[in-house]
């Protein structure tokens, strides 16, 4: 039977049961959105359809040297209240920690510089951004002018984080700084990424004062004494079955939703599984909580005019390799760990000492090794358009790796276990003009009752963003379902 005749199928009518949401994919997004049903509408029946083997997308554990860790995303933001507090609603409040270390460096020009206090890059002090080295005496004196120049003025349009950046502080700023710190998050290009979707911080500074640092520098010091991230003992890979153990919803994984339609006499038809053995599942209302490309494919036909803007989407793919070492052959280190600027050409671009930042890999590590104390690091490579990279086998990217740390903090032995983890197609990327997009797709979405998107796609890529864009699409489906209710 075709697609187009199943979902045309109609099935026992249910109107004298729960009211039924289907959540389709499995991510943090999804996972939020169905606890969040559950919360505010008990009696609703939820279901979350997930297409891979398991729950959690960039949340995820694996092992290395009998070790547990995180292998996707290892810290949340700790000044927004989303991730914290979903943590907490689902029994992780004894888990939650912050790093122990949070100082970073910056390997540029061949040497471990300390990375000065910044806002996403905007320098917050001109003697320590000199101190640090990272900068040359001439874009010291390009980034100095910042306190002279006019008040750059925007107005309503946007612009890319480069650009704005480099506007004040110079071309150099934004190769050495601002680039490695987007590169880390988005895995893309400071000149490409959207300033008033990816930074809007950094645009509100230019109300405050005429001098970005100025601004800058007053913006970090109200927050200065608050843990700008936070973790999850055990790895925040914890945290997605921990939502589905605690708020009480149904789960389905592999299990791919190939098309959506709407039913007659309202709600929705799924097309879910293999096109040999596909099923229909009836839904009072849906939420896509599922990237770009994969929504824009279900909502061709319900909303052509969203799926369009959201198949124009781009998508980073990146790699995580996790090491561990015995710790009387690693180097001695400081901080959490570096960032490397693209322009040096470094395949590796960012490495986090896990054993340093946080507690609980530390002490994960003792005696790990035949009663010998482990080490544990991750570096990260791929970044937007740079996929080739990635092309090597794991092995291959496992020696790149290291061939970097070599350099970069004199690392001359080999780990006794490595775990590569691939993120196909993961960071969604901000172009400039992205929040536009996200209305224009909303405002279309919106026109069919019962249906809403979420995810990072749209308001962030961090959890804390991917949680408020659940909350705000379950605000939309409870709206639909009460509008609805005294005609059932």
């Amino acid at each position: 039977m075709s697609f187009a005749n199943l979902l045309s199928v109609t099935s026992t009518s249910r109107a004298e049961q729960p009211a039924r949401v289907v959540v389709v994919g499995g991510g943090i997004s999804g996972l939020s959105a169905a606890a969040a049903l559950k919360q505010h509408a008990p009696d609703l029946e939820v279901t979350v359809l997930e297409a891979a083997p398991a729950i959690g997308g960039k949340l995820a554990l694996g092992e290395v040297a009998g070790i547990s860790v995180d292998v996707g995303a290892e810290a949340m933001l700790n000044r927004r209240p989303e991730a914290t507090g979903l943590a907490r609603r689902a029994g992780l409040a004894e888990s939650l920690v912050h790093p122990a270390a949070t100082s970073a460096n910056v390997w540029s020009r061949n040497e471990m510089r300390p990375m000065p206090r910044t806002l996403m890059g905007v320098p917050t002090d001109a003697r320590a951004l000199a101190e640090s080295g990272i900068v040359s005496k001439a874009g010291l004196a390009r980034a100095a002018l910042d306190a002279v120049l006019p008040a750059t003025r925007i107005g309503e349009q946007d612009v890319s984080v480069g650009w704005l950046i480099e506007e004040r502080f110079g071309r150099e700023v934004v190769d050495r700084l601002v680039e490695p710190l987007l590169g880390g998050v988005y895995a893309g290009h400071a000149r490409e990424i959207s300033a008033r979707a990816a930074v809007p911080q950094v645009v509100a500074l230019l109300e405050r004062d005429r001098s970005m640092l100025r601004a800058a520098a007053a913006a970090t010091s109200a927050t200065s004494d608050v843990p700008v991230f936070a973790g999850l003992v055990g790895g925040l890979g914890r945290l997605p079955a921990a939502v589905v153990d605690s708020a009480g919803f149904d789960v389905r994984t592999s299990a791919t939703v190939r098309d959506l339609a709407r039913r007659s006499g309202g709600g929705w038809n799924l097309v879910v599984g293999s096109t040999r053995d596909a099923e229909v599942v009836e839904a009072d209302a849906v939420v896509l909580a599922t990237p770009a490309r994969p929504t824009a494919r279900l909502l061709s036909d319900v909303a052509p005019d969203a799926a369009l803007e959201l198949a124009r989407v781009e998508y980073a793919s990146m790699a995580i390799i996790t090491f561990a070492f015995r710790r009387r052959d690693f180097p001695g280190t400081n901080g959490s760990g570096f960032l490397v600027p693209p322009v040096d050409g470094r395949t590796v671009k960012a490495a986090t000492y896990s054993f340093a930042k946080w507690d609980w890999v530390s002490e994960a590590g003792h005696g790990a090794l035949d009663g010998e104390d482990v080490l544990v690091m991750r570096c990260s490579v791929g970044r937007h358009r740079e996929e080739r990279t990635l092309q090597a086998d794991d092995a291959e990217l496992a020696e790149v790796a290291l061939a970097d740390l070599s350099a970069a903090v004199g690392l001359s032995v080999r780990p006794v276990d490595w775990h590569v983890q691939r993120w196909g197609g993961a960071l969604p990327q901000y172009a400039v003009g992205h929040l536009d997009r996200v209305a224009q797709v909303r405002a279309t979405v919106a026109k069919q009752p019962g249906l809403a998107v979420c995810g990072a796609a749209y308001d962030g890529l961090g959890i804390p963003a991917c949680i408020a864009s659940a909350d705000l699409a379950v605000t939309q489906v409870l709206d639909a379902l009460a509008e609805r209710r005294p005609e059932r």
